[in-house]
């Protein structure tokens, strides 16, 4: 069935997911609630915050749920961060930085997300993901600075960007970039009693491109070699390996249809992929005026 109004006006159809281009997620979502269908949005959420206060207002009319899939919440490795976190094995953080990044020197002279148009560039793309992993785990910042570049040659939307979060006593700083030959670390977390440090992408992305099924025994695990390095300076330098928790992206899903059928609360609410949205345009704004911006 390729026909939206088709697709809507079937009864069995229950839930829509929209993996379509940035710029038509909110006309489509809209759509579709209106349809009485559960929804839900491939990041970003949508272009502007207005199109997201628009879905939300049109979610609660409608009762419908409304979820973004915010699908690297359930990445081993951020699961393992927050696990960190939550045991306070670090004591007090004190600087986190996270970072995504790629090797991918030639711009894609058809793609969307390479256009210069509203919702392209890498900032909606991996920084949804970034920003969305950092609010998880800290809140909302008090202030925002970002940097936003075009590094590739022909290259007409952001490729490359650094955000800075601002915290009380906490440093947060967030990168991607599409010319990175050399791997970077994907966190580095330094806390008053020690600290984290961990290479690799989670591997279900990967997986998924080859044909592998998340039914799969030890779906989402790492090997050994793969863990992040937990270091403490007690006298001298001791480093260990820090068991990389296993990732399961399937949990997004089973959470969406555990919630339409009344049993559990929604982990990825819109409010809070409506939050991810005012901080990228508040980093396109900081880029612009090259200044720090408060977060209200």
């Amino acid at each position: 069935m390729r026909d939206l109004d088709a697709l809507l006006a079937e009864d069995s159809v229950g839930l829509v997911v929209v993996a379509t281009p940035n710029t038509s997620h909110h006309d489509i979502a809209a759509r579709a609630l209106g349809a009485g269908k559960h929804v839900v949005v491939d990041k970003p959420f949508t272009v502007t915050t207005s199109d997201a206060d628009d879905l939300i207002a049109l979610s609660r009319k409608t009762g419908r749920v409304l979820s973004v899939f915010q699908n690297r919440r359930w990445d081993g490795d951020f699961l393992t961060v927050k696990q960190i976190l939550e045991r306070k094995i670090l004591g007090r953080v004190a600087e986190y930085e996270s970072r995504f990044d790629r090797f991918r020197p030639s711009v894609k002279p058809n793609a969307w997300r390479e256009q210069a148009s509203p919702g392209s560039g890498v900032l909606y793309d991996l920084g949804s993901h970034l920003i969305d992993q950092a609010v998880v785990l800290f809140g909302r910042p008090t202030g925002i600075y970002a940097e936003l570049r075009r590094q590739r040659d022909g290259a007409a939307a952001d490729d490359s960007f650094v955000v800075h979060l601002e915290y009380p006593q906490l440093k947060v700083t967030l990168k991607a970039g599409t010319l990175v030959c050399e791997p970077s670390p994907r966190f580095v977390v330094y806390g008053t009693e020690g600290s984290y440090l961990k290479y690799g992408l989670d591997p279900q992305e990967e997986a998924l491109k080859n044909g592998r099924s998340p039914t799969e025994p030890q779906w989402g695990s790492e090997p050994e070699d793969c863990w992040g390095t937990h270091s403490r300076c007690d006298g001298r330098l001791n480093r260990t390996k820090y068991p990389t928790l296993a990732g399961s992206y399937p949990d997004y899903y089973t959470n969406v249809a555990r919630t339409i059928q009344g049993q559990e609360e929604l982990v990825v609410r819109p409010e809070q992929s409506r939050e991810v949205i005012r901080l990228i345009e508040l980093a396109k704004q900081s880029n612009v005026e090259r200044r720090v911006l408060p977060v209200s």
